[in-house]
């Protein structure tokens, strides 16, 4: 739990405007651990490197809380809040 360095594993639309080494408010202790490295938007360090955000497609899953996370948050909030992703190999069924 608290504030903790959030570093950015990939370029994302949801962190423009968000410095590299920000910190989020973290309140639990859960993570995910993923074998789909492509995926892993973030990372954390408390103890040890683990992942705090995910990303495939139109979802974008953080670990911290971004409304508790002052204006770094409140950054992240606008940008999801104005993004429009792209999707690829996406089939239109009518």
């Amino acid at each position: 739990m608290g504030w903790n360095q959030v570093y950015q594993a990939i370029k994302h639309p949801l962190w423009e405007g968000i410095a590299e080494d920000a910190r989020f408010y973290f309140v639990h202790s859960y993570y995910v651990e993923t074998t789909d490295s492509a995926s892993i938007a973030a990372r954390s360090n408390y103890p040890f490197p683990f992942t705090c955000a995910v990303t495939k497609n139109n979802i974008f899953a953080v670990q911290f809380h971004p409304e508790k996370s002052q204006l770094a948050g409140l950054t992240l909030l606008s940008n999801f809040a104005k993004w429009t992703p792209h999707f690829q190999n996406q089939k239109v069924i009518n």
